[in-house]
């Protein structure tokens, strides 16, 4: 009886403990989940309020800002008729920056060379695919100022930047395209008209091969030459 009384008494005394035991493990538990969920809803906001939708109000202060972070200035565009590699002027920040941004963000994966003159220039950066529309509707709306006097010509192998597709007096500059100076002695014509942002340094025989392929009367590859991706180098 004595025994019987003992083993009840200690068990009592077992699950009081171990209650109070469960109430102290308890509030750190809710706290570190609570916590954990702060952290990730943070996470989320600091990505969702990162990189705003961007448009002609607030572009060019975008860039300023992305422009101090992001410094990297070569990257290399990769095609089935092998790679491009490409130096960006830092003097042209605004339009260095836009093409890195744009570059990390993936935008130009299994875009074009859609237009393509022998002995002129070939274009990229657009597609008539539905889902670079949307890149482009994720990304935002906006042109870019013209930057044209900072001494660099449209030689052969530069990479410039064409106008917005719908005209604009000021020569504003699509974000989302470029064209590549493919004439052996250079489109000097187009300067002052175009932004010049950067140049060819390795690959100018991919450009040339590129520019050889056969095209339709609007200078649309009759086979897509695609960007498969461009990436940033050392």
């Amino acid at each position: 009886m004595r025994f019987l009384l003992i083993t009840c008494i200690g068990l009592l005394l077992f699950n009081c403990e171990d209650k109070q035991t469960s109430k102290k493990k308890n509030p750190t538990v809710i706290k570190d989940s609570l916590t954990k969920v702060k952290l990730q809803n943070a996470a989320k906001i600091k990505q969702q309020s990162e990189y705003p939708r961007l448009t002609d109000a607030n572009a060019m202060e975008f860039f300023l800002e992305y422009d101090k972070e992001h410094k990297e200035n070569k990257v290399s565009i990769v095609t089935d008729f092998g790679n491009i590699d490409i130096l960006l002027y830092d003097k042209t920040k605004f339009h260095r920056a836009n093409f890195i941004f744009l570059t990390k963000q993936k935008y130009f994966d299994y875009t074009q060379f859609y237009r393509v003159v022998n002995n002129f220039v070939i274009q990229g950066g657009n597609s008539d695919g539905y889902d670079i529309a949307k890149r482009r509707k994720k990304i935002g709306r906006y042109l870019l100022p013209p930057d044209t006097k900072r001494g660099y010509t449209h030689k052969r192998g530069a990479i410039s930047m064409p106008s917005g597709e719908i005209e604009n007096a000021y020569k504003l500059a699509s974000p989302y395209q470029f064209f590549i100076v493919q004439k052996k002695d250079g489109a000097y014509h187009l300067d002052g008209e175009y932004t010049v942002f950067g140049e060819v340094i390795k690959g100018m025989d991919v450009v040339d091969k590129i520019a050889a392929v056969d095209t339709d009367e609007g200078d649309w590859p009759l086979k897509t030459v695609f960007i498969k991706t461009v990436k940033i180098i050392d």
